[in-house]
């Protein structure tokens, strides 16, 4: 079973920059357990109730906990409550609510943003190996400098003053936006004019692609080029199918010195080529 949990079920930007040591602060200790999928446990307070058992996830873009702790720590509010946006309540997803505090040990952060679902996994490892109401992930460990000592089965949280982006509020604006409008096509055409022909047969598994043809007094003619040619790399980048050559093309400006290299024979040979201008 993969460490990280978050792909069954729910969409995640997966975009996580590293946190920001921007201030200094005590080193809080805080103990966990391993399960027997080796994923990191730890008990955690949801607005005071609690504790609750909870995965600390390193590869979560987000903090998740279920309904029904989610209903224990009042974060869904009273009756008549609505779901928040992105909410699937047929799916058991109440979309993304703001609880009070959260607080990992002596670590607590106040106004945390989570995911409220009982996410099919949590619920399967659960059900295996007792309870889990939950995943802690980024919002919560990108605000320390965590380590994790896994013969001690301790982690050391030290305050970073990095306070993390709201991921899932960016996700619902991608998604609304795509569903507004459609996307205009990407259209990849080379910014200059090589005249040479490559080729690479289903079966070919040697690096680069095969020069088919040279076209005389072409940027490639005059660099050396010739047809029976190997091109490994085009201004240092990899040719190892049509697709790559095309792109490595694309990248060079018009009359911009670019290195091929090319296996002739037995021998590796670099030429220099300058593109011309298309029309």
């Amino acid at each position: 079973m993969k460490r990280s949990l978050l792909t069954a079920g729910v969409l995640l930007l997966v975009l996580a920059p590293a946190a920001r040591a921007q201030g200094k602060g005590a080193a809080i200790k805080v103990p966990f357990d391993l399960l027997k999928t080796q994923h990191i446990t730890v008990q955690v307070k949801v607005n005071g109730q609690g504790p609750y058992r909870l995965i600390f996830d390193t590869g979560a873009p987000l903090t998740l906990i279920n309904n029904r702790i989610a209903k224990d720590a009042g974060v869904l509010g009273g009756k008549g409550a609505k779901p928040a946006a992105g909410a699937f309540p047929m799916f058991g997803m109440m979309g993304q609510q703001t609880v009070k505090t959260l607080e990992i040990g002596g670590a607590k952060q106040e106004n945390m943003a989570v995911v409220v679902m009982d996410h099919p996994t949590v619920a399967m490892i659960s059900e295996a190996l007792g309870p889990v109401d939950g995943i802690v992930g980024f919002p919560f460990f990108a605000r320390y400098k965590t380590t994790i000592d896994y013969q001690k089965k301790e982690l050391t949280l030290v305050p970073s003053g990095y306070k993390p982006k709201d991921y899932m509020e960016q996700l619902m604006g991608k998604l609304m936006s795509g569903q507004q409008k459609k996307p205009e096509p990407t259209v990849l055409a080379a910014a200059g004019v090589w005249g040479f022909e490559v080729d690479k047969d289903a079966d070919d598994e040697d690096a680069g692609v095969a020069v088919k043809g040279v076209m005389a007094g072409g940027a490639a003619d005059e660099a050396g080029l010739k047809a029976g040619d190997r091109l490994l790399t085009l201004d240092g980048r990899w040719t190892d199918s049509v697709t790559d050559t095309f792109y490595a093309a694309s990248r060079v400006k018009p009359g911009t010195a670019a290195v091929l290299v090319v296996k002739r024979g037995d021998k590796e040979v670099k030429l220099t080529a300058k593109p011309a201008k298309g029309v």
